[in-house]
């Protein structure tokens, strides 16, 4: 049979999610838990290969198995085998040709920062931090320069194993509460590093030293080398996956909110 499962992670205390020989990545440790439930090896498969301190809301995984249990035992009992930071959030038996990386037609991934003079405590390795004050209105400007079809070259990693850069964008907004920004994307697929790189241009913009029509200018560059540093990966959040509703997922796979514990 198989199965999809929601699953919740803090990243920072993981190295990313893709399976390494020291064992500790999302991956690993869900595999293990996983295959203490099948009583056998399990091999899983992500939407998303997350980076090394990037969090997840609703990352959605696949896997086989040969034995049958309970529902809830990919639930309740996978947890009971899972460190704190990982959980299992739903389970659903799905078709042998659902896949979870090659069925999406989509993916959301949200970035909270900080926006203040002194650094955080209590969201320390939850949210990018910013000293500056930044115009959320200026970078929500340069952010809609980047939607649609596009060539994300400027802000795809040198070790990318993207097959192309061309990606589309359907959703990218900056929004101020508070102290807070929060970044909202949405598109077909993510280069590597491509939201955190989009995040540090776009603060070049709010503090002025560039203009949200640069944004526009950098894309149509296609040159990595011209765009701001790569941000910090502490406040990315990948929120969910678009399947569509053939394959009648929980909510489709996707978190509705873009943070459900941060309040506006």
């Amino acid at each position: 049979m198989r199965f999809a499962i929601c699953v919740e992670y803090d990243g920072a205390a993981f190295h990313g999610w893709q399976s390494q020989p020291h064992g500790q990545t999302v991956q690993d440790h869900l595999q293990r838990a996983l295959g203490a439930i099948a009583c056998a090896p399990v091999a899983a498969h992500a939407a998303g290969r997350t980076d090394a301190g990037v969090h997840a809301l609703a990352q959605v995984v696949h896997f086989d198995v040969e034995v049958d249990r309970p529902l809830q035992a990919w639930v309740r009992g996978v947890n009971a085998h899972l460190p704190a930071a990982i959980a299992v959030r739903w389970a659903q038996p799905v078709a042998q040709d659902f896949h979870a990386r090659f069925s999406a037609q989509g993916r959301s991934y949200c970035y909270l920062l900080h926006n203040h003079p002194v650094r955080p405590a209590l969201q320390h390795g939850r949210a990018g931090w910013y000293h500056r004050p930044l115009d959320a209105q200026a970078m929500d400007e340069g952010a809609a320069c980047l939607l649609g079809e596009h060539d994300f070259s400027s802000f795809r990693a040198a070790e990318c194993q993207a097959r192309s850069p061309v990606k589309t964008l359907h959703r990218a907004q900056v929004r101020r509460h508070g102290e807070y920004l929060l970044f909202d994307f949405s598109a077909s697929g993510f280069l590597h590093h491509m939201v955190r790189n989009i995040v540090g241009a776009l603060l070049w913009v709010g503090y002025a030293k560039e203009s949200p029509a640069w944004i526009g200018e950098l894309l149509a560059l296609r040159d990595r080398t011209r765009a701001a540093p790569t941000f910090m990966p502490d406040g990315l959040y990948f929120t969910g996956v678009d399947y569509g509703p053939g394959w009648s997922l929980p909510n489709e796979g996707r978190i509705i909110a873009p943070l459900p514990f941060f309040h506006a």
